[in-house]
């Protein structure tokens, strides 16, 4: 039998790539058909591996590193259960446009006859979420397989790219040494003179104009903001697109949408002209509404084409074209008009005060901002009503400090997304909010945070229901309801993995609880009681 330990197998191809490729961090779980690659990755000095404790969680932190830091996230699972367990995490990436690549352990490829174990048809499990799928074949260069991929997963539309690796390919010796490497991409400056054209002709000619900034504009924060100073022109986002523009300067209205805020939506109503940056208009930012773009005309600056949305579709990645247009900036008319009856808006707009005698999740979350200001932190969210409250509550000035599941809205995402946060950005502090029904869909990971030192405080709005689906519930079904869960003791479970743990249950609680997780040098969670029937 070969020792495999002798000689230079495609396993050790594939960590070299990596390492040249820029890898620092996979997050992975072993198996049978990768040992070949975890025994590579035991000698790289420069890549280090995380152990989740679910395939599921290491897409999500992989997720978290790759929005944080605008890398390429790395996942290592093996075949079988280990691949379809990574599912979820992939479609997840996939709505959210984020650059991953998944490698994923098959069983050898001559022993594919019969029924074989943990052997599943991964192309065709993948092909529906994700970018991409490649499958080394025993004539295929590892070195640029993983090249392309990496290529794949990070230019145009961004997203996740699936690398099916057999075992018998990765145990046999590489024979491809002489193989040229995939010179990078260089992309030609395109000239946007024609739409630029198009485009100053209807925005001069436009009264109420209105930006709408999406997830696609991540890499285009200061050319928007540049642009918006320079026309002032008032700015709407999706969810996706907070803190691409800063949230405290006072041409941001905040959030559209079905769980939009009053101005923002407002302002949708009362514009003219909607310049859509970097957004595919889902149904949540259009209120499910076919007629979106009745009363107003559409302008719609995407990567990939936006169709029967528009009156001006201007196919190009956001940053080059807002910078065409700064070059062009004499061209444009400023709004000084409109953005006063924009600031009359926001005056106009007074929030309601709910009364009750438990902690409201607005209160808790607009104590948390003001409170962690200073830090500048990356907060991660899970799913539902503490995710929407968040969005409104928060005040988010950078780019990549807001972390969320948008498009998929998959529960179980916030804590192994806020692992991957840190590790790409251990500098900042690292907040994960979540929903007791979020919490315990991976609350496995605490076992990932405390073998890695990972301090990120994860704030628990505890509301003993699944609070978004109840709130349906109770508008559209008579209040039938099926979602009142009998939770554990979140403080008794950190206990279990010796990590610190504090209970709210009044305002007066709220700060010293805060202070204390955030001054504790590991993971801390806060678990707060809040309202049941808190509405949004």
């Amino acid at each position: 039998m070969t020792n495999l330990l002798q000689i230079k197998t495609s396993a050790s191809v594939l960590v070299k790539t990596l390492s040249c490729l820029g890898v620092d961090s996979i997050f992975g779980y072993p198996g049978a058909s990768v040992l070949s690659i975890y025994n590579e990755l035991s000698k790289a000095d420069t890549i280090k591996h995380y152990l989740v404790r679910h395939e599921q969680a290491a897409v999500h932190a992989a997720e978290g590193y790759a929005r944080a830091s605008g890398k390429t996230g790395v996942v290592l699972v093996t075949s079988g259960p280990g691949f379809t367990n990574t599912i979820t995490g992939i479609a997840n990436a996939y709505a959210d446009s984020t650059p991953l690549v998944i490698l994923a352990g098959d069983v050898a490829g001559a022993d594919k006859k019969g029924k074989i174990f943990q052997s599943v048809d991964i192309q065709a499990i993948a092909g529906s979420c994700c970018k991409k799928t490649f499958k080394l074949n025993p004539q295929d260069d590892i070195a640029q397989i993983i090249q392309e991929a990496f290529k794949e997963a990070s230019t145009g539309v961004k997203g996740p790219v699936v690398v099916i690796l057999p075992r018998n390919i990765l145990e046999d010796e590489y024979r491809n040494e002489n193989r040229a490497s995939i010179p990078a991409a260089k992309i030609a400056k395109k000239d946007f003179s024609v739409e630029l054209k198009e485009f100053t002709n209807l925005l001069n000619a436009s009264k109420r104009p209105l930006i709408l900034i999406g997830g696609g504009c991540i890499d285009a924060s200061a050319e928007i903001e540049q642009f918006v100073s320079v026309l002032q022109i008032p700015v709407v986002s999706t969810l996706m697109g907070i803190g691409i523009y800063p949230s405290e300067n006072n041409l941001y209205l905040g959030m559209i949408g079905l769980n939009g805020v009053e101005p923002a939506n407002e302002a949708l109503k009362q514009c003219d002209l909607l310049i859509a940056l970097g957004t595919a208009f889902s149904d949540r930012s259009t209120c499910k509404n076919n007629d979106f773009t009745k009363n107003r005309k559409v302008v719609s600056i995407n990567i990939c084409r936006n169709s029967g949305m528009s009156e001006l579709n201007i196919t190009a990645d956001v940053k080059c074209f807002i910078e065409q247009c700064l070059e062009n900036k004499k061209l444009f008319v400023p709004q000084e008009k409109w953005r006063m009856e924009v600031d009359v808006l926001k005056e106009n707009i007074i929030p309601l005060e709910k009364k009750s005698n438990f902690l409201q999740s607005s209160y808790v979350l607009e104590t948390l901002s003001e409170y962690t200001r200073y830090y500048e932190p990356v907060v991660v969210t899970d799913v539902g009503q503490h995710q929407m409250l968040t969005a409104e509550f928060f005040n988010f000035n950078k780019p990549r400090k807001f972390i969320t599941s948008g498009g998929l809205g998959t529960m179980g995402f916030g804590l192994p997304a806020a692992i991957g946060a840190y590790l790409a950005k251990p500098e900042n502090l690292v907040l994960n909010i979540t929903g007791d029904g979020s919490f315990q869909m991976n609350l496995q990971e605490l076992a990932t945070c405390r073998e890695h030192h990972i301090p990120v405080k994860i704030i628990i709005m505890n509301n003993s229901y699944l609070g978004m689906v109840r709130q349906m519930q109770e508008k559209f079904y008579n209040n039938c309801y099926q979602v009142e869960m009998t939770n554990p003791d979140f403080t008794k479970i950190a206990e279990a993995y010796d990590l610190f743990a504090v209970r709210v249950r009044t305002k007066e609680e709220l700060i010293p609880a805060l202070e204390k997780a955030i001054r504790h040098q590991g993971t801390a969670i806060v678990d707060i009681v809040i309202d049941s029937f808190e509405n949004i």
